[in-house]
């Protein structure tokens, strides 16, 4: 359940289980499309149930792990689009924004205060499409989209490690991506599709680039400031989860692998 593992030969910089890992347990809906390849959560979902269908088929248990918050979203939900999209009135939101620069973030905390709470103020998509929402059905995006029915087959369950164990984890894996190989990785890409595309800008990618630019003043400038972008990631993934009161919520904190998969077994039962 991850937007950037569905990408072929971005192995180093999502992290993507290893040959020896997959022999050990299969993975699915990793590897699906190339670097340059458009994707969304749409897609995703359709390729996800299809998995679903074909893996009970066989009678064999599976679990969705991953931090793409938004895949997660609409399997259990599904897809929420709210209203029709109006191209006329979102150029004239983005007008607005042009022309006053922070206006349609100031609306939204006005209008959907829950909905700004969770976008950021430079995401001028999110933000455009709350306010399009609003003022094509007068009703809040946040509002709406609790109406949707959870796929009860789906038990949400999230692993809650100790806030300084996590990011020393997160400073490690960051020193162990570089040394297998990231900048070499980005390279490689980015001679076959250049640094436009969409997957490029995956935290990882964007900072390596930006390094293979000489936009850093020395490497130990670049390597620690993609540590705390991920840091920063985990935080944000760490407060989507807070939007699930029906979600499990297990504390990892100072116990091994083979206690944490008996409470996970205890969990599912």
């Amino acid at each position: 359940m991850d937007s950037m593992q569905i990408y072929k030969g971005m192995d180093i910089g999502t992290a993507k289980p290893s040959r020896e890992e997959q022999e050990i347990c299969k993975h699915h809906l990793i590897d699906l499309v190339y670097p340059d390849e458009g994707f969304d959560a749409n897609r995703y979902r359709q390729m996800a149930l299809a998995k679903i269908d074909e893996l009970e088929k066989k009678e064999l248990s599976f679990v969705f792990a991953g931090g793409t918050g938004l895949y997660m979203d609409v399997l259990r939900y599904g897809l929420f689009e709210g209203a029709p999209k109006d191209p006329e009135l979102r150029q004239r939101l983005e007008k607005l924004e042009h022309e006053n620069p922070g206006y349609l973030y100031e609306q939204l905390c006005k209008l959907d205060p829950e909905s700004a709470s969770k976008i950021h103020p430079n995401d001028m998509k999110r933000k455009t499409r709350a306010l399009e929402v609003f003022l094509i059905t007068g009703q809040r995006f946040s509002e709406l989209g609790k109406k949707r029915v959870a796929d009860e087959r789906f038990e949400l369950i999230f692993l809650n490690p100790e806030r300084q164990k996590l990011y020393e984890d997160i400073n490690l894996r960051v020193d162990k991506m570089i040394e297998n190989g990231l900048i070499e990785e980005t390279k490689s890409i980015v001679e076959k599709y250049g640094t436009q595309i969409q997957s490029m800008k995956a935290i990882g990618y964007a900072e390596t680039i930006d390094y293979l630019k000489g936009k850093f003043t020395s490497f130990e400038d670049y390597r620690q400031t993609l540590k705390k972008n991920t840091r920063h990631y985990a935080k944000r993934q760490i407060i989507w989860s807070r939007r699930y009161p029906d979600a499990k919520h297990l504390n990892i904190k100072d116990i091994g692998e083979q206690e944490l998969l008996k409470k996970l077994e205890k969990t599912l039962e």
